[in-house]
Parts: C-alpha cells; sequence; structure tokens
C-alpha cells in the first residue's frame, strides 16, 4: 500500500510539479497541525480541568499579558487547581492558600525541581549558569543551597547589618541631596536600584556601588532588568514551540546571546578585581572571599558564580521592585504613613532619623507594613515554576512526575479564604493574622533563600525613609498591582516610573545624622 502510494507521489510531482508544490504547502502545515494536535491532546494531565485553547500554541494568548491574574480568574471557573498548555505542554495551576499547602506543603522533596527554558537555560545561561532559584534539582544545586543557606542565616544576616547600616543611611542621603531637601520631585527608582546593587556586591564581592553615576550601575541594572524578562513563563514563544528555534534570525535569540555576552563581561571583572585584592590582602570579608579560602568547600568556579548571581538578580529583582511600588502607594496614602510615624515615634524621637541598624523589627506597624507590600506586590506573582519529580497525589487525582506546576502566589496572597478584604491594602491585617500565610517568597523546598536578609533590609529601609521624609506624591501613577504594571508580560512586576517628594521632617536633624554616620562608619 505504502509502495502504491509513493509511487503515485511520484508520478504527480514529475506530471504536476506547481500543482504539486502548492499542494504541498497546504498540505505539510495541516498535518503538522493535525499531529501536533494528537500529541497535544494526549499530553494533557488526566483528571483535571482547564480552559480550552488554540491549536499549536494551547493557552499562551490568553496569558501573554498579566498572566498571574488571568490564572486567578479561570480559578473561579476550573476551580483552585486546573490545568491549562502552553504549547503542547500541560502545567498544572494553583491558585489557592489552602490548595497550595497541600500540594506544595505536603510534597516539598517530590517538587523540588525546575522546568527547563529554552531561552533562559539553554541560550541565555550556557556561560555563567544559572541562579540557584532557576536550576533544575541535582548535587550541585544541593551545595550550592547549602552554601547559600549558610550565608544567609539569621546569625550571616546579623553580620552584614554594617552594610546595612551604610546603604540605607546612604538610601536616605540620596533622597535628602536629589531632591532638594524636598523642594522637588524625583524619580525613586536609581536610588533603590543603588541600595539594592551596593549590598548585593558587598555580601558577594566585598566592593560598594558608592554612586549611581558609576557606569558600572547602568551597566549592571541595564542588563540585570532585560535577563529579567528572559525569565517571563508566558514571554517567549520559542520555549514552547519548538519549530520557532529553527528561525536563524529570531531576535529573542539574539538579544539573549547579547545580554549574555555583557554579564559575562561585569561577572569576570568583578571576580578579577576580587583576586587581585585577595593577592594583596586587601580584601574584605564577602561570600566568595569566604569560600574560595575555605579548603573544606566543594563548590567550583560555576557553582560559586551561581551564589552570586542569585544575589545580584534577588535583591535587584525583589528587593528593589516592591520598595519602588511601595513609595509609589505610601506617597498616595498619608493615613499609612501617620499610623507609621506614631508608631515609630514609641521608639525613636524626631531627632534621631536615622534609627538604629540593629533594631531587629520591633516596630510591629512597620514590620507589618512591610509584609503588606509583599502580599500586595508579589514581585513574581507566579512564583518560579518547579518540576515534579515523583509522582504527586491531589484529591485523588495523580500529577505525574515531570509535570510543569505554578504556584500563582499573587492568587494565593489574596485568597478571600484568608482574607474578608484582599483586595485593599492594609497593614493592620498582619497584627490582626500575624500567623497568616505569605506566599511571595514561595514555598516549600525552593522558596527564597534569602527572605531572612530581604525582610530585615525593607524593615530598615521603611523605618529610615519613613522617620526621615514625609512622602508626597509628585505626578500621577496607577497603584494598583495589576493596573499600574509597566510590562505586564513579565515575571518580575514592575511599577510605571514615577516621582515623589522626599520632605524631610526635621531637615537639621536629619543632616547632622548623616554627617555623624559618614564620621562614625566613612563613606564606605
Amino acid at each position: 500500500m505504502i509502495s502504491i502510494v509513493a509511487s503515485f507521489l511520484q508520478n504527480e510531482l514529475s506530471l504536476h510539479p506547481y500543482r504539486s508544490t502548492f499542494v504541498s504547502l497546504l498540505f505539510v502545515p495541516l498535518l503538522y497541525v493535525f499531529i501536533n494536535e494528537i500529541i497535544r491532546y494526549t499530553s494533557r494531565v488526566p483528571g483535571f480541568k482547564g480552559p480550552p485553547g488554540l491549536p499549536v500554541i494551547g493557552n499562551l494568548e490568553a496569558v501573554r499579558v498579566n498572566a498571574a491574574e488571568q490564572y486567578r480568574k479561570w480559578a473561579k471557573t476550573y476551580g483552585d487547581v486546573y490545568q491549562i498548555q502552553l504549547g503542547n505542554i500541560p502545567v498544572i495551576v494553583v491558585n489557592s492558600a489552602e490548595s497550595a499547602r497541600k500540594i506544595f506543603g505536603n510534597n516539598s522533596q517530590s517538587l523540588s525541581s525546575r522546568p527547563v527554558f529554552y531561552t533562559f537555560h539553554k541560550v541565555l545561561s550556557n556561560t555563567a549558569g544559572t541562579t540557584i532559584g532557576t536550576s533544575p534539582f541535582s548535587d550541585s544545586l544541593k551545595r550550592r543551597r547549602k552554601g547559600a543557606a549558610s550565608a544567609l542565616n539569621k546569625p550571616s544576616v546579623a553580620t552584614y547589618i554594617p552594610h546595612l547600616d551604610i546603604e540605607t543611611r546612604d538610601f536616605v542621603k540620596e533622597g535628602l541631596e536629589y531632591g532638594k531637601a524636598g523642594t522637588i520631585g524625583i524619580d525613586p527608582m536609581p536610588m533603590i536600584q543603588r541600595l539594592s546593587l551596593s549590598l548585593a556586591l558587598t555580601l558577594n564581592w566585598g566592593t560598594r556601588m558608592g554612586s549611581r553615576d558609576d557606569p558600572l550601575f547602568h551597566e549592571i541594572t541595564e542588563v540585570e532588568e532585560e535577563i529579567s524578562k528572559f525569565r517571563s513563563t508566558t514571554g517567549n514563544l520559542q520555549d514552547y514551540i519548538p519549530l520557532l528555534r529553527l528561525n536563524p534570525f529570531s531576535f529573542g535569540n539574539k538579544h539573549a546571546r547579547e545580554m549574555r555576552d555583557r554579564r559575562d563581561v561585569y561577572l569576570n571583572k568583578l571576580n578579577r578585581d576580587l583576586d587581585d585584592r585577595m593577592e594583596k590582602g586587601i580584601h574584605k570579608p564577602c561570600i566568595q572571599a569566604n569560600v574560595i579560602l575555605d579548603k573544606e568547600a566543594s563548590l567550583n568556579k560555576e557553582e560559586l558564580t551561581s551564589i552570586s548571581l542569585t544575589m545580584l538578580s534577588g535583591g535587584l529583582d525583589t528587593v528593589t521592585t516592591l520598595v519602588q511600588w511601595s513609595v509609589a502607594l505610601i506617597a498616595q496614602r498619608p493615613d499609612v504613613q501617620g499610623k507609621a510615624i506614631e508608631a515609630i515615634r514609641e521608639f525613636y524621637p524626631e531627632d534621631m532619623p536615622l534609627c538604629d541598624a540593629e533594631d531587629d523589627q520591633k516596630c510591629g506597624y512597620v514590620v507589618a507594613l512591610v509584609r503588606e507590600c509583599l502580599r500586595y506586590y508579589a514581585v513574581l506573582r507566579l512564583a518560579l515554576p518547579r518540576a515534579s519529580v515523583k509522582d504527586v497525589t491531589y484529591e485523588g487525582k495523580v500529577i505525574p512526575a515531570g509535570t510543569t506546576i505554578f504556584l500563582n502566589a499573587w492568587a494565593c496572597n489574596m485568597d478571600s479564604k484568608v482574607w474578608s478584604d484582599p483586595e485593599v491594602f492594609r497593614p493592620e491585617r498582619w497584627i490582626e493574622q500575624p500567623d497568616a500565610p505569605l506566599f511571595t517568597y514561595g514555598l516549600g523546598y525552593r522558596m527564597c533563600a534569602g527572605s531572612l536578609l530581604a525582610n530585615r533590609e525593607l524593615y530598615l529601609a521603611y523605618m529610615r525613609m519613613l522617620n526621615s521624609f514625609e512622602l508626597v506624591k509628585d505626578s500621577d501613577v496607577e497603584t494598583h498591582p495589576v493596573l499600574g504594571s509597566a510590562d505586564p508580560t513579565s515575571l518580575v512586576t514592575m511599577s510605571k516610573r514615577y516621582t515623589v517628594v522626599f520632605k524631610p521632617r526635621n531637615e537639621k536633624a536629619l543632616r547632622e545624622a548623616i554627617e555623624k554616620s559618614i564620621k562614625e562608619h566613612g563613606e564606605a
């Protein structure tokens, strides 16, 4: 039979070449779509409902923008846990606090890996490697997590307080200087980026980013912001449609390689500079130097770089973006500022604007404010995706090993079964329900290892900022987490740029406090 068909096709091609070519141009794509639909249908996870998708692309078109919010909406129709298909790949999406606890909390080891995405893992990260958070499970990952945990546990974080002291002081100093003592509105983003970047550089390489005028500041912040976009779970179509990878003119691949090469330049520079300081004996204690000098450390150069990339991207993604959103909202909420300053005054008088850096989160309202900002502005709305290494059972249905699973942190933080008013920004909720779940840092084995450091940094930055300044709205900006997103396709959800006035509460006391700190601790 096959030989007869082959003979017929060969005869048609020789007798009617143009007609055969035309028919082939129509037939081959239709055949591809037909076969692909069979593959897509058979790849679905049995027992889980989900929204219908389009041929070839599945649900990709529906979640290109504001994916977490779309997943949250679909949960009202398909339940807290359902499946979507991105291309041919089935993905289980978890959208409530209770289902997250059952799936991620009860199956921590089974959900210990990450899926591999073509653009990020195989194009962008094939030289310097990946961060800890984006790496699939392996023995190398276990070593890196152990190293990071040692550098980010509570005793280690306590040793970083002098660095937090200097960086948050300079954050306040920049607000005073660039804002001309509250007489003009300024974009706070460069101040926030310098704070996060300088702390990451200090902890990893023992060197500060003292000025946002440094060319390295602009290079790192620009490249890391672009790299963050390649981590999007929906922004890179070739991750889910392999046919697109054959395009030799792919702008996505070209741009990813460009960012990779630029990142390699400053990583190599930071490493060389540290090696030079260590050789001269003038280096400062930092994570990289500690591991290099530790004869028992089992981390190789790539693993060490992975930890550094983790700290770099974690600070610039999470802390920077969260503070940017928070400053915009707080400037529009004098009621929140009033309650915060009243609570701060119980511990610090007006003439002490630079709160004690050793203050381990003793002001309850500011702790609640930080937690509410983390809840309302969950930076990674979709926590970094997981890949199951073992079968997981949920309500009698099996999620097979190798399945991609999304934790919709945004939906879980907005769960109406946890909160009666989830859409409202209200810090007091954390005083009323201090043990309520928070999903911004993830859940289970792969949750963010830097949460203790981030919380301590955010607390001190908010304390000093609110005690030093009254934030006054200077430009219109939408502060709703979904409506105000600058790039709704990005994994990291950033606010649109804006300006705000940093109006000193007591300019004389603030200048004196900054000068005193510089005399005691220096500029670096």
